[in-house]
């Protein structure tokens, strides 16, 4: 909801309660995950595994944008009985047409699908997962809907302005499980974009294959949402198409990205290597962290819906020696701020990484990091902010040919506690995942995938890749902050923050000077 942050100033004066979303009426059916996964075959498989680990799960990191795209492909393609999808975004994009197409595959040969979508950030072209709706075997619901179906953006954000106690409440969760037996969580929509193949714009993000019994908790939660007021079948909204044909897509955009997409496609990879053990499972204790579908609406009652962060402080709070993070958008709570300083005082190394001005999707949200960068660096906390182009295409999660084009941003969502533990999931270091968004990611008891995951972030650190901020040093005590980094083998220091186009600037300086930070 961030076309509609400027609204809000004025929308705050004008009161307002929440309400249900309209459809709210309309008949729906409760359901749930498969009760008997064991009988699939990767539910016999993944049963038969577990048994040897006891409590564990299986694990597995997936960094390359495109191998996030194939695993969601090779689940839909390989699943017998059951496909559950949660998603903030789903672009009707190449990639979003493709898994589409997958879907309804899977539809036909018999395997229920239920589609469970956000509606804060559609786009035009995105009505196309509509057209699956009313196919045998398929659901879609859409989480706390608009009421206006268009993409008129003044319309848009006038329903927003008198309707924003509810409309500011938005379902950020990815999730996608097959046959309640393997699922994958993390940072990632549905789009060119998060899949690293578009040239125009790519998302450095992560997802965690799980197999085990976790999964069943990762269905539990799915199930909540599915069956929660807040969610309205597609039918019910005025203006959805349910019966438009749906086109068959191309795969023209992933090929050219620089990976050898259709044979991996073919043989089934990644997700073949991993049920052939060819590619190795990490198995580990892990606790499912999640918010409830009605954390925004019953904000007054802390502690009730709010149910992602206590476990994540927790862990935060149990670090001894070194801590990293990965999110794309910085403008901390006053809780998280007082984490990160009780760690600091005792000695903890604390190191953020972040989105560059220049590398920022989201002006909004880096206005108000804006805040918060001197504080932090007072604090003692360690800031990169990664260039929008590489020097080194190494942990960035794309080819080389994608680098060369230099509209990289950080889209992953990432602790690392000790290179003992690691969360991921959809939650970034802002108040907007702190007290409106849902939420869904997961802790885990591994050393070796923390490792992973810190030596991804020493490679994104690097001075080729990122800026490193600091506070000026000297005697002069200027308030302006340096960027340093490394620019064709030559060290540079920038006193300016380092932009696109000195537009970029005075328009996120404007930003910065409106009262934003508890909606970014």
């Amino acid at each position: 909801m961030r076309f509609c942050l400027n609204c809000l100033l004025f929308a705050c004066s004008l009161g307002g309660c929440a309400s249900l979303p309209p459809g709210s009426d309309y008949p729906k059916s409760a359901t749930a995950a498969l009760t008997e996964p064991e009988a699939t075959p990767i539910g016999k498989q993944f049963a038969a595994a577990a048994h040897e680990h006891g409590t564990k799960a299986a694990y597995r990191i997936i960094s390359v944008g495109v191998d996030g795209f194939l695993m969601r492909m090779e689940m839909i393609n390989t699943a017998e009985r059951t496909l559950d999808l949660q998603y903030y975004i789903f672009h009707g994009d190449e990639s979003g047409k493709l898994l589409t197409d997958a879907l309804i595959r899977a539809a036909d040969r018999g395997v229920r699908v239920r589609l469970l979508l956000d509606d804060g950030e559609t786009v035009p072209g995105d009505e196309q997962i509509f057209a699956i709706a009313d196919r045998a075997n398929v659901e879609v619901r859409v989480f706390n809907p608009f009421a206006y179906r268009g993409h008129n953006q003044l319309i848009r954000a006038t329903e927003f302005l008198f309707n924003h106690s509810r409309l500011d409440h938005r379902m950020h969760n990815k999730l996608l499980v097959a046959d309640n037996s393997i699922a994958l969580v993390g940072g990632r929509n549905i789009g060119d974009q998060y899949f690293q193949i578009d040239p125009e714009s790519q998302f450095a993000d992560d997802d965690v294959f799980v197999g085990g019994p976790i999964v069943h908790d990762l269905s539990g939660t799915f199930d909540e949402y599915w069956n929660s007021a807040l969610t309205i079948p597609a039918q019910a909204l005025h203006g959805i198409n349910t019966h438009q044909r749906h086109h068959k897509a191309y795969a023209d955009k992933v090929e050219k990205a620089g990976f050898d997409y259709r044979s991996k496609l073919d043989s089934g990879e990644p997700l073949a290597g991993i049920m052939a053990g060819r590619l190795p499972l990490i198995w580990a204790n892990a606790e499912v962290v999640c918010d409830s579908p009605e954390k925004k609406r019953t904000a007054d009652s802390p502690g009730i819906a709010s149910l992602m962060y206590a476990p994540v402080a927790h862990a935060v709070a149990q670090v001894q020696s070194e801590l990293l993070i990965v999110s794309p958008y910085v403008v901390p709570s006053k809780d998280e701020l007082h984490l990160l300083e009780d760690r600091r005082e005792h000695k903890v190394r604390v190191r953020i990484l972040t989105n560059s001005l220049e590398s920022a999707p989201e002006l909004s949200a880096h206005s108000g990091y804006m805040h918060y960068r001197t504080e932090l660096l007072n604090d003692g906390v360690e800031l990169y902010e990664v260039r929008s182009r590489l020097g080194n295409a190494r942990g960035s999660g794309q080819s080389m040919k994608l680098s060369r084009y230099g509209n990289y941003a950080l889209h992953a969502k990432l602790y690392v506690l000790d290179r003992q533990r690691l969360f991921i999931g959809s939650m970034n270091l802002d108040q907007r995942s702190r007290r409106i968004n849902t939420e869904v990611g997961l802790i885990i008891d591994s050393a070796e995938l923390s490792q992973e995951t810190a030596k991804r972030f020493e490679a994104m650190a690097l001075p080729e890749n990122s800026y490193t901020v600091t506070l000026p040093s000297g005697p002069d005590k200027s308030p302006h902050l340096v960027w340093r980094t490394v620019e064709n083998g030559t060290a540079v220091e920038y006193n300016t923050e380092p932009a696109r186009n000195p537009w970029q600037r005075v328009e996120v300086k404007v930003l910065s000077l409106l009262p934003l930070d508890s909606e970014l």
